[in-house]
């Protein structure tokens, strides 16, 4: 993904792919964590650039 991200929509299973963590994780985690999703009829989609947002809100600072 570009450094700002975009307006694609993502797939749950791309997005977890992208994070590198399980699908089940993602889906069982994604409203905790606060991460900005859309919902496209019943299917939960995540924009690109609000996942690249959410890791910079996620980065520690040594």
């Amino acid at each position: 993904m570009s450094a700002g991200g975009s307006n694609i929509l993502l797939t749950p299973k791309e997005t977890a792919e992208y994070l590198s963590v399980p699908l089940r994780t993602l889906m069982d985690s994604y409203q905790r964590w606060g991460m900005r999703h859309v919902r496209v009829g019943k299917h939960v989609r995540f924009r690109a650039r609000d996942v690249e947002t959410w890791i910079d809100s996620q980065t520690v600072e040594p």
